[in-house]
């Protein structure tokens, strides 16, 4: 059921929300009168563009653009010029509705950027992935609204998971497969959709190419900062979509609309860094900005916690949701993320020092070591709670509590409920000696494979290869000492998953 609708705000003359203030929704003929028609562009032409204005990537990573492009080009050109693009509008995060704002305001400006693109490179087709059955409406109808003409371009729903907006779910989802990360890193600009060179990107990027192709270069980075130009899309306590200029004070973002900083400011998302007061004051809407304080912008949500809630009881929501968001397919994820959330629900109850340690334990226990990026995320996320509210951990640990209640501020589709798998009891005596190793062959999971039998442990000895506190491997990638070759090998054919490879 979708339940969120976003509210619309700008900052300076809008590019992206242009027209927005006077109707709900620019169908054709509107996107037309406001925004003009579209130019063509020739791939060295959309490579130039991009790189002149810096366009990236505003789904998290950040990513160039004109790199993407220039990927896709050159490993098209060995695929008999065969390629697709494909548009992220995939948001699973309930923090973010800028995507779903452009899609369901302004579809055309969407459509217009993946399509220069797509014309640009020569692709097959458009497709363009999204959750809500309301976006779907509204591409479909701008679709309609176009005619069949030029590149086609149709849109998929995939299922409204948080994992499901990664790059590698999205190609499987458009193509009927579970939309869930790939297990291995395969960029699509060589395989993508249907096996073709793929330009995926996010939804606002592509609009923001659709407004530079129109203005030129040097009238859109007549805004924003001189190292990164033109306007970002922002969502501010999970309700407000905000177009900016980039280098506007975080500040003046939350005053216009009528929100504080309270307590501190997650920024990214719930893969974010929460910012202290200090912080919040000096930080601007730039990526530099951002760097100093060890954040990033991501996909633009920002989040400000007021003072009448409970820290700790906000981050146990978001870390239940987070476990069960799970993909399900490596053992530091599906067992690792909801042991976190299980370890927080503990020092929410009062269980002392112990259970704040922990949380440290079990959020070491799946770093690195996940088949995507969800479990570094996630833990992440919980360890930016606990350097920014170390008193109300420390408090609520202890048995005393910060005297708030917990009021939900933080998005979510609903409560998370008490997740039922107990994490498993520490072993402080587990490490990991390194001493012995050598700069020699290393023996890596694949944690899309790994279910966690454990054979491989009792093959190596502890100082290749040891057990994490869930029973999975405590590492991705080990060093193998030559006079272990041979056992590690063993370890290889032994492996019930076929989730062990050795690699030079």
């Amino acid at each position: 059921m979708i339940t969120t609708k976003p509210r619309l705000a700008c900052v300076d003359p809008p590019r992206l929300l242009a027209g927005l203030d006077e109707v709900y929704r620019l169908d054709r003929v509107g996107h037309l009168t406001v925004h003009g028609t579209m130019p063509a562009l020739r791939a060295d032409e959309l490579v130039a563009l991009a790189e002149n204005i810096d366009l990236r990537g505003r789904g998290g990573a950040g990513f160039p653009f004109a790199k993407k492009v220039q990927a896709v080009v050159e490993s098209a050109g060995r695929r008999e010029g065969r390629c697709a693009v494909v548009v992220n509008g995939s948001e699973g995060e309930p923090s973010c509705l800028k995507d779903t704002a452009l899609l369901l305001h302004t579809p055309h400006l969407v459509i217009d950027g993946a399509v220069l693109a797509a014309e640009a490179i020569g692709a097959e087709e458009v497709a363009i992935a999204v959750h809500r059955p309301d976006v779907e409406e509204s591409l479909a109808a701008a679709i309609a609204e176009r005619g069949p003409s030029g590149v086609p371009v149709r849109v998929s729903r995939t299922p409204d998971r948080f994992v499901a907006g990664e790059g590698g779910a999205v190609i499987n989802g458009i193509s009927g497969a579970p939309a869930i990360p790939n297990g291995r890193k395969i960029r699509t600009s060589d395989s993508g959709l249907s096996g073709l060179p793929t330009l995926l990107s996010n939804t606002e990027t592509f609009a923001q190419l659709a407004v530079a192709a129109r203005m030129g270069a040097l009238p859109y980075r007549s805004v924003g900062l001189p190292t990164e130009p033109g306007t970002t899309l922002l969502t501010v306590g999970g309700k407000y979509v905000m177009e900016t200029p980039t280098g506007v004070p975080l500040t003046y973002v939350l005053e216009l609309c009528g929100l504080t900083a309270g307590q501190a400011v997650l920024v990214g998302g719930y893969h974010g860094k929460w910012l202290d007061p200090r912080s919040i004051n000096a930080a601007t809407i730039s990526r530099e900005s951002m760097k100093k304080y060890g954040a990033r912008l991501g996909a633009g949500a920002v989040l400000p916690i007021p003072e009448n809630t409970c820290p700790l009881g906000e981050t146990a929501r978001v870390a239940r949701w987070l476990a069960a968001e799970t993909a399900g397919q490596c053992g530091p994820c599906f067992i690792g993320l909801p042991a976190i959330a299980d370890a927080i629900g503990q020092v929410e109850r009062g269980g002392g020092q112990a259970a704040i340690d922990n949380v440290r334990a079990y959020v070491n226990s799946v770093k690195k070591r996940g088949a995507c990026s969800h479990p570094d995320g996630t833990a992440g996320f919980v360890t930016t709670a606990l350097e920014a509210f170390p008193e109300e951990f420390e408090a609520h640990a202890l048995g005393a509590g910060c005297g708030r209640p917990t009021m939900g501020v933080l998005p979510l589709p609903e409560d998370a409920l008490p997740l039922a798998l107990p994490p498993a009891p520490l072993n402080p005596s587990a490490r990991d000696d390194r001493s012995q190793r050598g700069p020699m062959e290393k023996l890596l999971v694949d944690w899309s494979l790994c279910q966690g039998h454990g054979l491989c442990a009792d093959i190596l000895p502890p100082e290749v290869l040891t057990l994490g506190i869930d029973g999975y491997p405590a590492s991705a990638s080990m060093e193998v000492p030559r006079q272990l070759r041979a056992q590690a090998v063993r370890a290889v054919r032994r492996c019930p998953a076929l989730a062990l490879r050795i690699e030079e």
